[in-house]
């Protein structure tokens, strides 16, 4: 990637749980599209902090329908399973901050904060039972919570990030009241099982590969002010963000991993050709 400048560069970051579907090829298509268009770069990144739930011939069956669908990328697959250390020991400066705090509330709570979201489901905002704990009382199994009113007070008031997606284009400014209410205090990592949150592995990711642009579904664009908030905390630049529309089954419901139905590697075994799938996901 050395050797020119390059001004546009994205990625495409799926998880491999499972079969990619026509939403997965869409947004694949239309961010390796771009990333031509403008002459710039496209990535291919593998999220798999889920190690119960990732497997390797997940993985395969991706590079496989990416490149039948004739995508290329630039460089190494990244894979986030191979820097869990590296996200765990760059919190340590804003531990010493005093922005964060260890929680010991239920393990199948945190689990589920850590995960990849989900349409429909908002951060749930936690009440704050634990903020008082110091990091000096973390034990084994604790939760890694960002203390979101001291880090909001720590980065000042004018938090923005640009959104091109046609559902949200604008810039947006990340009001605190707004942030306090409907984020609250969100976990970051568990101690002892490796486990980081997918907005900040992904926001320590796009810093590090230079990614300039986000193309990623719409599902994901209310978790997208926590992750410009923990770019500005960790003084990390701000990608433009778009977030496409999704492609959803005959009764108007996101398509998930679970409908094999839909699945890339279905269409192709019974003769779909590249084209074909193009044109299902209205490209």
């Amino acid at each position: 990637m050395a050797g020119r400048a390059v001004t546009f560069r994205t990625r495409f970051a799926p998880s491999p749980t499972g079969p990619l579907h026509l939403g997965h090829a869409y947004s694949a298509i239309l961010a390796h599209g771009r990333a031509r268009a403008a002459g710039g770069e496209f990535l291919l990144r593998m999220e798999d902090t889920d190690l119960e739930r990732c497997r390797p011939e997940w993985e395969a069956q991706i590079v496989d329908d990416l490149t039948w669908l004739g995508m290329t990328w630039d460089g190494p697959i990244q894979r986030q399973s191979d820097r869990l250390a590296d996200y765990a020991a760059r919190l340590d400066p804003v531990a010493v901050r005093g922005l964060l705090y260890p929680c010991s509330c239920t393990r199948a709570d945190i689990r589920a904060a850590l995960s990849a979201p989900q349409e429909g489901v908002a951060f749930a905002v936690y009440p704050g039972v634990c903020r008082t704990r110091p990091m000096e009382s973390r034990q084994p199994g604790d939760a890694l919570r960002l203390n979101l009113a001291a880090a909001l007070d720590a980065i000042g008031p004018d938090v923005t990030f640009t959104e091109t997606g046609p559902s949200h284009a604008g810039t947006h400014h990340i009001d605190r009241a707004t942030a306090l209410r409907q984020i609250g205090d969100v976990v970051l990592s568990r101690k002892g099982e490796e486990i980081v949150a997918y907005f900040l592995a992904s926001a320590f990711d796009d810093a590090d590969q230079g990614i300039s642009h986000v193309i990623r579904g719409e599902d994901l664009f209310d978790f997208t002010p926590v992750q410009v908030i923990l770019q500005r905390l960790l003084g990390l630049p701000t990608p433009t963000y778009h977030h496409h529309t999704l492609i959803r089954d005959d009764h108007g419901k996101r398509l998930a991993k679970r409908d094999d139905a839909r699945a890339i590697a279905k269409y192709r075994a019974e003769g779909a050709t590249p084209q074909d799938i193009r044109r299902m996901v209205g490209l």
